[in-house]
């Protein structure tokens, strides 16, 4: 069931890289398995899948210990600051950044580490009051202060559009997160690149790609609903 469903998200992919004429290399698939048992999880990796999204540090790091080192765990919840010691390292790329205050912390734990910890800077912009993230009017403030940090590689952008029935009510918000990736990308800032835009969820990834996204987090699409009860 779950190969079904991960054939199916995958061919989604190819479609809408084949209509907005992209290459579908360009579009990386993370495999949000947030409340997910490792038993579904060894299920998807079986079946290829190397890239996964966890929520929380808790489940990231339990996870992390009990399945194959090849894996890249993507942080994609929001991040407190006292819990950053415990992903530095084991983690491919944060992608929910949305202050100076966490960024610093990152820096600090990845510095102690001596790693390059890659992350991405979220943006909330749809200006939703229940989502974090910065607007995009302070975005390149904030890359540009965060850029300065030793032990922090910006590679991009991530949000979290509004939760739609019809993906096509987001496209508005992917393009513009593409248009500031590119305004970003223009201030030729040290140690910031735009290769990563981390944007579209099960009801909207085909119409993220479209606009530009370069990394999707598919959930249910993949797993199924979610669980809270393990």
């Amino acid at each position: 069931m779950l190969k079904e469903n991960l054939l199916k998200v995958q061919e989604n992919i190819r479609i809408a890289c084949e209509k907005a004429g992209r290459d579908v290399s360009e579009v990386t698939l993370i495999a949000v398995s947030k409340t997910k048992p490792v038993s579904m999880l060894k299920e998807v990796y079986d079946a290829g899948i190397r890239q996964f999204g966890e929520n929380k540090v808790q489940e990231l790091t339990e996870k992390e210990e009990q399945l194959p080192k090849d894996i890249r765990w993507h942080m994609i919840g929001h991040l407190q600051r006292n819990k950053v010691k415990y992903i530095i390292g084991k983690t491919a790329l944060i992608h929910s950044v949305d202050s100076l205050r966490l960024a610093e912390e990152i820096s600090r734990q990845s510095t102690k580490q001596q790693v390059i910890s890659d992350i991405l800077v979220e943006v909330n912009i749809a200006g939703e009051e229940s989502k974090f993230g910065i607007s995009n009017q302070e975005a390149i403030a904030l890359v540009s202060e965060i850029a300065a940090l030793p032990g922090i590689h910006i590679r991009g952008l991530m949000t979290i559009a509004p939760f739609v029935s019809n993906g096509e009510e987001n496209r508005a918000y992917f393009r513009k997160m593409k248009e500031l990736s590119v305004d970003i990308m223009k201030q030729n800032i040290d140690n910031v690149n735009m290769d990563i835009l981390s944007m579209g969820m099960t009801g909207d990834y085909t119409v993220a790609i479209e606009e530009g996204s370069t990394m999707v987090r598919v959930g249910t699409g993949i797993f199924g609903e979610r669980s809270y009860n393990i």
